[in-house]
């Protein structure tokens, strides 16, 4: 298992499962051409396989897609994401039970990651859901070794929570970027995440 927090995080977001639109390819391959660092997509769209070929030439690193969307064809997005050079992973909303993903999980064409949603997807600044922490520790139960990711209302408050449920990929957005030493929330959350990983 292997710790990740300073890295890109770019939502490319739809109104076909979600209402905004963010960050889609062109942003990521001009990015590509500046950096070597981890380019972490979630695609909040009902029809992932038709970005897996442009997110890949762009560049993307990891390419996560929601399992509500992809409960048909979930086998076929992850060797095409894999065949793309991309990481495959796998996200739920906060109603959508833990043990929907498990069949991802498990046999040879399986994600990489998990991300839980600790929000409802879409808008950022929401307030952190606690009781989504039941799924973090249940996945880091039962696979041991998975990069598990939390996203949504994660900050100086709410991360001691998420990493001692075995979280090891942070995504914080507000916390950050309103923050009047965005550095110092970054070392904090970092910190929490590392001494709760010792205890794994």
């Amino acid at each position: 298992m292997q710790f990740f927090f300073t890295r890109y995080l770019l939502f490319f977001i739809c109104s076909h499962f979600v209402p905004n639109l963010t960050i889609g390819a062109p942003v990521i391959q001009s990015l590509r051409k500046h950096t070597n660092a981890y380019l972490d997509c979630h695609l909040m769209v009902t029809n992932p396989l038709d970005y897996v070929e442009t997110l890949g030439a762009a560049g993307a690193s990891g390419f996560t897609f929601h399992v509500e969307t992809s409960r048909d064809n979930w086998q076929e997005l992850v060797q095409m994401i894999k065949s793309k050079g991309m990481k495959p992973g796998v996200s739920l909303k906060p109603g959508t039970p833990v043990e929907e993903v498990y069949p991802l999980l498990e046999g040879e064409n399986s994600v990489e990651l998990v991300l839980v949603m600790t929000v409802e997807p879409g808008f950022g600044g929401q307030k952190f859901m606690p009781e989504m922490m039941h799924k973090v520790r249940e996945l880091r139960k039962k696979y041991p070794s998975l990069d598990i990711e939390v996203d949504g209302g994660l900050g100086a408050s709410t991360i001691e929570l998420a990493a001692s449920a075995g979280a090891n990929c942070i995504v914080a957005g507000s916390s950050v970027f309103g923050a009047s030493d965005p550095a110092h929330v970054i070392s904090l959350m970092r910190h929490s995440v590392e001494r709760a990983q010792n205890g794994f």
